[in-house]
């Protein structure tokens, strides 16, 4: 049975997305607040079925009570016992099922030590199914999480897995970040026609109210400058810009993430 997914807005910037089939079952990801996520699921007279969690910063978390007051339901987390709700701890290799859908756990250390990430690889027997990726704070359009537990080359690690997922898979980032991270962006890598385009589409979005995500990895690999520390025209433009000698991926992207938290 397909799945459907929904961004429930939360607080000025937050997606908690809304995972839910024909039956009227849902799982929700990264709750930060309960209201947003209870006066959906009333208006759409939809059950909630579940709770998936990437990473325990309050704005993923804060949610959870107030939707187990009235559900008793399943929380699926990290193993890294900060979140005290969590009753199916899980770690890199392992998998959930979500409304009848397999989604394989990564682990991506960098923003916080127990970042986890959900990854639905598709169905091979079906023509219109894509592959998704729900990343919390670890991937976003256009850019990637603050460094606040990890350091460079955990998160440059971390962000180099998600890049190898397969392109046409579907990113459901928790944030809505994009038109500031594409404007920095567009600052460290000025030569990427893709880039420019991309922020013109964005921007038509965020003018119209629409969300910006779900974005691509085959999109965040032309116009993610996080994603693209393979790239020379980057690299020389970044070592203008810090005036200092870059001689590795992990250097540029530690150099763009100095320069981002700077911005």
């Amino acid at each position: 049975m397909a799945l459907t997914i929904t961004p429930i807005p939360a607080f000025t910037d937050n997606y908690i997305w809304a995972l839910h089939n024909a039956d009227g079952q849902v799982y929700v990801v990264d709750p930060g607040d309960a209201s947003p996520v209870t006066a959906w699921l009333t208006s759409n007279q939809l059950t909630l079925a579940g709770i998936l969690i990437t990473h325990h910063h309050a704005d993923h978390t804060g949610g959870i009570d107030g939707l187990l007051a009235s559900a008793q339901v399943p929380v699926y987390g990290p193993a890294g016992g900060h979140i005290k709700q969590i009753d199916h701890t899980l770690q890199e290799g392992d998998q959930v099922t979500v409304l009848g859908h397999a989604f394989d756990i990564m682990e991506t250390p960098g923003h916080t030590l127990d970042h986890i990430v959900y990854f639905h690889p598709g169905l091979p027997d079906d023509a219109d199914s894509v592959p998704l990726l729900f990343c919390g704070d670890t991937l976003f359009a256009g850019g990637c999480g603050r460094i606040f537990e990890g350091n460079p080359t955990m998160m440059y690690n971390s962000l180099q897995r998600l890049a190898a997922l397969p392109a046409e898979t579907q990113v459901f980032c928790a944030h809505e970040y994009t038109l500031a991270n594409l404007a920095f962006a567009a600052g460290a890598d000025p030569e990427n026609s893709d880039l420019a385009q991309r922020q013109v589409t964005e921007r038509d979005k965020r003018d119209q109210q629409r969300p910006t995500l779900p974005s691509s990895i085959l999109l965040e690999q032309r116009t993610n400058p996080f994603l693209r520390c393979h790239s020379q025209g980057l690299q020389a433009a970044v070592q203008q810009r810090i005036s200092q000698k870059i001689d590795t991926g992990v250097e540029l992207f530690t150099a763009l993430r100095r320069l981002k938290d700077q911005a």
